[in-house]
């Protein structure tokens, strides 16, 4: 969580059918972007606002998608270099992903 209260009380929405998640802040967008393969997930995007960067953003939008990918009994695969990054700092997600 951050230290803005405001912050987080935003709900990252999945669009499933063109395959993103997102938060909206204001007139703001973060969006995480991912292609569904059989009983895989890549994510290749991920993008938050200059003004947003270091508020915890990136991190609840990927926390969304792998939550999403373990209900679906999905390994992620990491393309985008935030998701590669998130994964070293979480490793207890490290069972989520996938391995070439």
């Amino acid at each position: 969580m951050t230290d803005n209260p405001q912050l987080d009380s935003l709900e990252v929405m999945h669009n499933a059918a063109e395959e993103y998640f997102e938060i909206r802040i204001g007139q703001e967008r973060g969006v995480l972007n991912y292609r569904r393969f059989p009983g895989k997930l890549l994510i290749y995007h991920t993008e938050v606002p200059q003004s947003r960067e270091r508020q915890g953003l990136a991190a609840r939008m990927t926390k969304a998608a792998l939550q999403f990918a373990r209900a679906e009994n999905l390994l992620v695969e990491p393309r985008c270099p935030y998701t590669a990054f998130y994964f070293q700092r979480h490793p207890e997600d490290s069972d989520l992903l996938f391995r070439r």
